[in-house]
């Protein structure tokens, strides 16, 4: 860990009471509230692990629960179109309306993504906004069920689109007011982990469901499909109401140590509070804020090319049936890179966050993932082709979630403008979707080429604006070095930065 990146470690014992012209009860320069500096700094650094650890247990397994549910009722259209959806619903054979049932999901999603966390931000209550969500969104996944024609599916569709657009930008806010800038990484990758969990149970489900329930009480199996997993959804989103809390100041389950303790390490960490109340958070200041800084548009490239990239997860069992296998045989199949992608994404963001190392994380995955195009386009050898497939999903997501983190380490306050740029880049960046799901006809089977160039240049793209946001980030640091003001950086004053000890992570 270079020398930089020791100050967002754990609170140091020696820093506090070696605090020199700060006094014994600042570190960096800021104060620690009363109830936690009559603590040593034994007692100090234990009630952190303790908290740490409570917060963990709590928000986490509920959080990739929550995510695992909302990336398989987005993505199950794909496995009920090979357990008959296509043709009980008449949709022509070119494939083009599937496409579009496909695409219209990300119209509602982009729309609401913004205001959704602005308006998150606004309430202070994600324990309970969040779940209400996601029991809306079980209610329409299991509404899809009911779909008799072409026009009932698009309606399903974006609606669900609509409120989905809630979860994924809104939890990444979320973990980003209870967690340092030095452990928000490997906790984004936990719960995106869950999107490639939803991957391998989504196919082992699918597989599940079409081999068994096809043709049960007169329904086929797609529409079992929908119907079971709608149905698991609201009975989780329930349950979530009483799991999860809301931001540190209004959580009842934590003691005035611990309350203390959470608002002054996020303090300690950036230099400032965080979200304090509804009053101080404000829509439309911190949007444009956002827009506003040269940041946010470069992390937008670097999200918007990975997440183009990555758009043929969409469509993973059609890539997969190319195969040639049988359709069950086919879902089965989809579940092992997604196994891998899993294993090779966490530990890419636990060496991320060890080393405080951003771009060579994000870079090296997509560097793998464009090989993995090359050989799928240009070969249809089935132990060559499986073995690209395998490796797509690590390359595509393995470096995703510590991009995905390189945004609130980038700009991490005020909270209002964090939350609209969490919002707005994750918004931005699935636009893809509307218009990448035209790239896997069924006539450009079996190799997929225009889709394959598409997503390696998409791939590059990502890799350079990661190379254009490490230098810029490189000169800021030099700045704050030098006792300049930047914004985002605690510039309250001259070289307050140098004394809070913030770093823009590389």
């Amino acid at each position: 860990m270079d020398a930089t990146m020791k100050h967002d470690a754990a609170l140091d014992v020696d820093q506090v009471e070696n605090a020199g012209q700060h006094g014994p009860d600042r570190i960096h320069g800021v104060r620690m509230p009363d109830l936690i500096a009559r603590l040593s700094g034994e007692e100090r650094d234990q009630l952190e692990r303790h908290l740490r650890r409570k917060i963990d247990f709590r928000l986490l397994p509920m959080v990739i629960c929550m995510y695992i549910l909302n990336y398989i009722d987005r993505n199950n259209i794909a496995a009920a179109r090979l357990a008959g959806l296509e043709e009980d619903l008449n949709l022509n054979s070119s494939g083009t309306q599937f496409s579009t049932a496909v695409s219209i999901l990300f119209v509602g999603y982009i729309l609401m993504q913004v205001p959704s966390n602005l308006l998150l931000n606004k309430m202070g209550k994600p324990g309970v906004y969040l779940p209400a969500c996601m029991a809306v969104w079980g209610i329409i996944s299991a509404a899809t069920a009911a779909a008799q024609s072409f026009g009932g599916l698009l309606a399903c569709r974006f609606f669900l689109g609509f409120v989905e657009a809630a979860y994924f930008p809104g939890c990444l806010y979320y973990l980003s007011c209870w967690y340092t800038r030095k452990e928000l990484g490997v906790r984004t990758t936990y719960m995106y982990a869950g999107s490639l969990i939803s991957g391998a149970f989504s196919g082992l489900i699918s597989a599940g469901i079409t081999g068994n329930l096809d043709g049960a009480r007169g329904l086929r199996a797609w529409r079992w499909l929908f119907l079971i997993e709608g149905v698991i959804t609201v009975a989780v989103a329930i349950a979530a109401v009483f799991v999860l809390p809301n931001f540190p100041r209004t959580t009842p389950w934590l003691s005035k140590e611990e309350v203390a303790m959470a608002v002054w390490r996020l303090e300690h960490d950036i230099g400032e509070d965080d979200w304090v109340n509804s009053e101080e958070q404000t829509f439309f200041q911190g949007f444009k804020s956002a827009l506003k800084d040269a940041k946010m548009w470069v992390l937008l490239a670097i999200m918007f090319g990975n997440v183009s990239a990555a758009s043929i997860t969409n469509f993973f069992p059609t890539v997969v049936s190319t195969l040639n296998y049988s359709k069950v045989k086919t879902l089965l199949l989809t579940a092992p890179p997604y196994v891998l992608g899993v294993l090779t994404m966490l530990l890419n963001a636990w060496h991320a966050d060890r080393t405080g190392e951003r771009f060579w994380h994000v870079s090296l995955p997509l560097c793998l993932a464009i090989a993995t195009f090359i050989i799928a386009a240009a070969t249809t050898n089935v132990a060559a082709r499986y073995v690209s497939i395998m490796l797509m999903i690590p390359g595509l997501y393995s470096g995703y979630t510590t991009a995905l983190a390189w945004i609130s380490n980038t700009l991490p306050r005020p909270p209002a403008k964090r939350a609209a740029a969490l919002g707005f880049i994750n918004a931005v960046s699935n636009a893809p979707a509307i218009y990448t799901s035209y790239l896997y006809p069924s006539t450009a089977a079996p190799r997929y080429e225009a889709a394959f160039i598409h997503n390696c240049l998409m791939a590059v793209m990502s890799i350079v604006a990661a190379g254009v946001l490490r230098m810029m980030l490189a000169r800021l640091n030099k700045k704050l070095d030098r006792g300049e003001p930047v914004e985002g950086a605690v510039n309250a004053a001259p070289g307050e930065a140098v004394e809070h000890g913030f770093r823009f992570l590389l």
